[in-house]
């Protein structure tokens, strides 16, 4: 097998989003009378999300708010932090610059509206990503496999020669299930080891030719 392309998560993985969703989340929530904690926050990540729109749904009291309008609230909140400015991991763009520098094209698959990933691309150089897979663009969200399924076809090349980086269970999950090879940089939620998957702290000390190795 030979490195064909490298598949991104955003959220946790890419940016430190994940402290403002969490935010966001407990606040509106508790101002719709339902109780949310950093616990609940973490049960979601990674998650699609009409799948955690149904979770926040199923605490509102009823009546109190559509699912519509919950949703609106809810991401243009998210969205006008973000815009403001993120926390990128550690080592992520360095990696993407490298990665770019030596041609391999690169995917960013998050669960995020598209909205959002434009939020915080904002905040990048421009061109790191050759494709751009979000989550209001297909129809079945991570853990399903479609959204690095997707990826993968619009670059033209197979599953099992990409790198999936992920942080949470769920997208580990579906980058497995597409058949690629997964560095897992888990932040909130464990991820065990596991066949074709590497377990690390950061992305630091990875690079193209790690990543190389990885699938030989």
């Amino acid at each position: 097998m030979t490195l064909r392309a490298v598949l991104w998560d955003m959220d946790g993985t890419l940016v430190d989003s994940e402290p403002v969703w969490a935010r966001v989340q407990i606040d509106l929530m508790a101002t719709l009378g339902a109780v949310w904690t950093t616990e609940d926050c973490v049960s979601l990540v990674g998650s699609d999300l009409s799948n955690a729109l149904k979770v926040w749904m199923a605490r509102i009291p009823a009546g109190r708010i559509t699912p519509d309008e919950l949703a609106e609230r809810m991401f243009s909140q998210v969205v006008a932090t973000l815009r403001e400015e993120v926390e990128l991991r550690p080592g992520a763009v360095e990696l993407l610059q490298a990665l770019n520098k030596e041609e391999i094209p690169c995917a960013l698959v998050s669960a995020s509206h598209r909205v959002m990933i434009d939020a915080v691309l904002g905040h990048l150089p421009d061109e790191l990503f050759d494709v751009i897979v979000a989550g209001d663009e297909v129809e079945h969200g991570k853990p399903h496999p479609e959204p690095y399924l997707t990826a993968a076809r619009a670059l033209g090349v197979d599953p099992a020669d990409c790198v999936v980086i992920e942080d949470s269970p769920g997208g580990t999950e579906s980058g497995t299930a597409a058949g690629a090879f997964v560095v897992a940089v888990p932040q909130w939620v464990p991820i065990p080891e596991a066949p074709r998957r590497l377990v690390v702290k950061s992305l630091e000390p990875i690079t193209p030719e790690s990543l190389r190795r990885l699938l030989h």
